[in-house]
C-alpha cells in the first residue's frame, strides 16, 4: 500500500434521460428510466479526487487529551474501544469504506445506499421515524445514530446487539430483505465489475481481492473514524484534564449539567444520567430496559433491553428511541420525569428509594435545562466534516444524505403497515450512492 496516495477516479458522463427532453422526442416510460439509470450505475461513477488522508488523524492522531487520557469524575473514554486487533484504522480502508457507505450499488436495484437512512446532518440517523427501504418498505425500527460508533466495549451493534461486530453489522443491512436486499455473493460479483474498485481495494488492503470481509473491514473502519469531540462541551477542557464549565457553558447549560449528573432537583429528586451514558464521549456500557411500555412484538435484547447510541449530537437526531416514538428532547426528559415504566428488568437508577418507578417531578425550568445541556453534546465541526461527506459529485445529489433530496423529518407516530413499493421511476435519480 503507499500512505496517503491520492485516489484518482475518472469521471464518467452520467447522463440519465428523465422524459420530456427536447426536440419533440417521445417522452421516457418509467421503466425506461429505471433501466437507463440501472445501466449508468453499472458504469464507473463519477467520484471526487481526494487523498486517503485525515482518518487517522481525525479519530486517533489528534484526539484530545480529555478522550485519551483519565479525567476526574468521568470513567475513560479509551478503555470503551471496540478497534478489533485485525482491523485497525487506516486511510485507505477507511477511504474504500466512505466510498462503499454512499454507493447505491450496494441495494439490489441500485435505489439506496447506507448513506440513505444515516445521514451526516443527523448524526448518521435517520428524521424519518422508520426508514424506506431499497422498494419503498418501511422498516421495524429506527435508525440509529453512528456517532462514537468505536466506543462502546462490549463490541455488539443494532439496539438488540445481534450483530458481534461492526464487520458483521455493516454487512446485514444489504442482505435484509426490506433494506437493501442484495445477497452479499452478489454484492462481490457486483464490486468486482465495477473498475473503480480494483485500486481502492488495493490501496486499503495490499492487492485487488475483493471479497465479503475486507468490504465489513472497510465500512467499519469508516464508522469507527465517527468520533466527535468539537461540541461546546468539549471545550470546557481547554486542552487540559481540569474541565472550566462554569466558563464554558451558560448557567442554565451548567444546571443542566449537574441534574445529568445526580444532583437533586428543587423537590429533592435525582436521576444519575451519567451512570448509563458514560465517559466524555456519553456512550453506554450494555443494553438496559428504561421502562418504556412495550409492545409483545419486540423485547430488544431480552426483557425489553435495548442498546443506546451515544449522545453525542443528540440535538440533531430526533426522533429518538428504537421504535422513535418521541419527536424531540422534551419528549424525553418527560419520560424520565414522570413516564418511567415497572418491569423486572428496569435499570436499577430508574427506581425511587422504595423501589418504584422514578417520578423526578421537574420544575419546567429544569427539564428546560436539561435540555439545554444536551444540546452543548452538538459537534458542528462533525456534522460538517469533509472525511464524512458524500464523495459522489454534489450536483448528482445532496452531499451528506445519499443522494436523496435533504430530508425533511416528517414524524410518522405509527409504524405504517408495509407498504407497497413506489412506482418505478418515482424517485429521484442521482449517483450510485
Amino acid at each position: 500500500m503507499h500512505q496517503n496516495k491520492i485516489l484518482f477516479i475518472c469521471s464518467i458522463g452520467f447522463g440519465i434521460a428523465c422524459g420530456g427532453g427536447g426536440g419533440g422526442g417521445d417522452s421516457a416510460t418509467p421503466e425506461d428510466t429505471v433501466a437507463l439509470e440501472a445501466a449508468a450505475l453499472r458504469e464507473s461513477p463519477a467520484i471526487e479526487v481526494f487523498e486517503a488522508t485525515g482518518y487517522v488523524a481525525h479519530a486517533e492522531a489528534n484526539l484530545p487529551d480529555h478522550f485519551t487520557l483519565p479525567v476526574s469524575g468521568f470513567e475513560n473514554v479509551f478503555d470503551t474501544d471496540n478497534t478489533p486487533e485485525d482491523n485497525p484504522l487506516t486511510n485507505e480502508g477507511a477511504a474504500l469504506g466512505r466510498v462503499l457507505f454512499y454507493d447505491r450499488n450496494l441495494s439490489a436495484n441500485r435505489r439506496v445506499s447506507c448513506a440513505s437512512c444515516h445521514l451526516q446532518s443527523h448524526a448518521f440517523s435517520d428524521p424519518d421515524r422508520f426508514s424506506r427501504g431499497f422498494e419503498g418498505e418501511r422498516t421495524d425500527r429506527h435508525s440509529p445514530g453512528l456517532t462514537q460508533a468505536r466506543y462502546y466495549q462490549r463490541g455488539r451493534f443494532f439496539w438488540d446487539e445481534r450483530a458481534n461486530t461492526l464487520e458483521e453489522q455493516v454487512l446485514q443491512p444489504i442482505e435484509n430483505e426490506i433494506e437493501m436486499g442484495l445477497p452479499l455473493e452478489d454484492l462481490v460479483v457486483r464490486l468486482q465489475e465495477l473498475p473503480h474498485y480494483a485500486p481502492l481495494f488495493e490501496e486499503a488492503f495490499g492487492d485487488q481481492v475483493i471479497d465479503q470481509q475486507r468490504i465489513g473491514k472497510a465500512m467499519a473502519q469508516f464508522i469507527r473514524s465517527f468520533v466527535s469531540y468539537e461540541s461546546k462541551f468539549d471545550s470546557a477542557f481547554s486542552g487540559n484534564l481540569a474541565p472550566d464549565f462554569s466558563t464554558a457553558l451558560s448557567e442554565e447549560e451548567l444546571n443542566g449539567l449537574e441534574l445529568f449528573q445526580g444532583k437533586p432537583g428543587i423537590n429533592g429528586k435525582a436521576i444519575r444520567c451519567d451512570a448509563c451514558h458514560l465517559s466524555v464521549a456519553q456512550v453506554s456500557r450494555q443494553p438496559e430496559n428504561i421502562g418504556l411500555s412495550l409492545g409483545l412484538d419486540d423485547e430488544g435484547a431480552g426483557d425489553g433491553t435495548f442498546k443506546a447510541p451515544s449522545l453525542r449530537n443528540v440535538e440533531v437526531r430526533a426522533p429518538f428511541m428504537h421504535d422513535g416514538r418521541f419527536d424531540d428532547l422534551e419528549e424525553v426528559i418527560e419520560h424520565y420525569n414522570s413516564g418511567i415504566q415497572d418491569h423486572p428488568r428496569l435499570n436499577q437508577f430508574l427506581r425511587d428509594e422504595n423501589g418504584q418507578p422514578l417520578r423526578l417531578e421537574l420544575t419546567n425550568e429544569e427539564k428546560s435545562s436539561l435540555v439545554a445541556f444536551l444540546k452543548t453534546l452538538t459537534d458542528e465541526n462533525f456534522l460538517t466534516n469533509h472525511l464524512f461527506s458524500n464523495p459522489f459529485p454534489k450536483h448528482q445529489g445532496n452531499k451528506n444524505n445519499g443522494g436523496h433530496p435533504e430530508k425533511k423529518r416528517g414524524n410518522e407516530n405509527q409504524n405504517p403497515e408495509r407498504r407497497p413499493p413506489p412506482p418505478q421511476g418515482a424517485t429521484n435519480i442521482g449517483p450510485p450512492q
